[in-house]
């Protein structure tokens, strides 16, 4: 009987482990409750890029008890994004994180239709509209808006760096770039990246060329996609055939193709963007000059607390080098292979960004 009654009490004790560590229902409207939702953008939550690190920020979130409840909706296509954003507001979430350019428009119409919730974008900002634009159709809005938070980050400042290194590395005096839609939140890594090709070459008297992009004219590569790693693969070919040893592809998933091919064929290497691929894309550290940071996480993470904090406000954040928003991350296996000069000008180049002594637009002549 005592038996019995132990095996009784163990499994009494494994259903109430099993209820307390089981999903909660939580209820968003309740006024001591925060509730996120995150609508991401085509190429899924495990992007290795821009959704993934905005989830992050939403899970950091939760790891330090800011918020009772964090949850993604992913679009497969462009006509999910308003359907996500509307079972956000039918949850009564708190704040709705919309990532990417792409999802301006949808943005906007939903939160000036419901004030009282909060949200922000990553990659866009208001007043987006231009003359004749059709607001709601063609553009987002025309004003700021008060409830919605734009994230955006001057990654032209560390594609800088990037490019400068790419420049100082390159065995061929090729180095290549491609994206993946031609919107600013892609192009503007490619202009930093041109400038700082540039730039090593007026310091250095060299003729590295850049393939790939052309700021002056707003002509390069493009896949169409953030999806295809089969169309990663056939860019990377197409580069290396043209003498491209260094490319960074601005195209989320789709560069991952572009590493594969450098290390099945040993002819490239890679520059990741958005998030340390290091870390998101380790298989491919053989082949990892750096990544081009974009700290998506913090902006997310920073957003949420203001709101838990009653401090949130609208208008535009800009993250920028100086606040260390934007860098690039840390040269990890190649780090004994980048000279040390080459280190020490970079190291210089970072502080005359934040200083504002070099810009960006002043090495492209703007």
């Amino acid at each position: 009987m005592k038996k019995l009654y132990s095996i009784m009490a163990v499994l009494l004790a494994a259903v109430l482990l099993l209820s307390a560590c089981g999903p909660r229902a939580v209820d968003c409207s309740a006024d001591d409750v925060y509730c996120v939702g995150q609508v991401t953008d085509l190429g899924g939550i495990d992007d290795k890029s821009f959704n993934a690190s905005a989830w992050r920020g939403v899970q950091n979130a939760l790891d330090d008890d800011l918020i009772a409840s964090g949850k993604y909706l992913e679009s497969q296509g462009q006509s999910d994004y308003a359907r996500n954003i509307q079972q956000f507001l039918d949850e009564n979430t708190d704040l709705i994180v919309t990532v990417g350019f792409l999802l301006g428009v949808d943005t906007a119409k939903a939160a000036t239709a419901n004030p009282n919730t909060y949200f922000a974008i990553v990659d866009y900002s208001y007043p987006d509209c231009w003359p004749g634009a059709v607001v709601g159709t063609d553009c987002g809005s025309d004003v700021e808006i008060p409830n919605v938070r734009g994230l955006t980050f001057q990654t032209d400042q560390a594609a800088f760096l990037a490019g400068y290194l790419a420049a100082g590395m390159t065995q061929t005096g090729k180095v290549g770039t491609y994206g993946g839609i031609q919107i600013p939140p892609v192009t503007i890594f490619m202009d930093g990246f041109q400038a700082g090709v540039m730039y090593y070459n007026q310091q250095h008297g060299a003729n590295v060329q850049l393939v790939g992009w052309d700021a002056a004219t707003g002509q390069g590569l493009f896949t169409g996609n953030f999806e295809s790693t089969d169309d990663g693969r056939a860019f990377a070919e197409s580069l290396m055939q043209e003498g491209v040893d260094i490319i960074m592809p601005v195209a989320g998933p789709v560069g991952l193709g572009s590493a594969a091919v450098c290390q099945e064929t040993g002819g490239c290497l890679i520059i990741g963007v958005d998030a340390d691929w290091y870390d998101t894309a380790p298989e491919y550290r053989s082949v990892l000059l750096t990544s081009v940071l974009k700290k998506i996480d913090v902006a997310v993470y920073d957003t949420i607390q203001d709101m838990v904090n009653g401090q949130f406000t609208g208008g535009t954040a800009v993250y920028t080098i100086a606040d260390g928003g934007v860098d690039i991350a840390p040269y990890h296996d190649f780090d004994n292979q980048v000279p040390a000069s080459l280190k020490a000008e970079i190291e210089q180049l970072r502080q005359q960004l934040i200083d504002g002594t070099l810009t960006v637009n002043g090495v492209l002549g703007r």
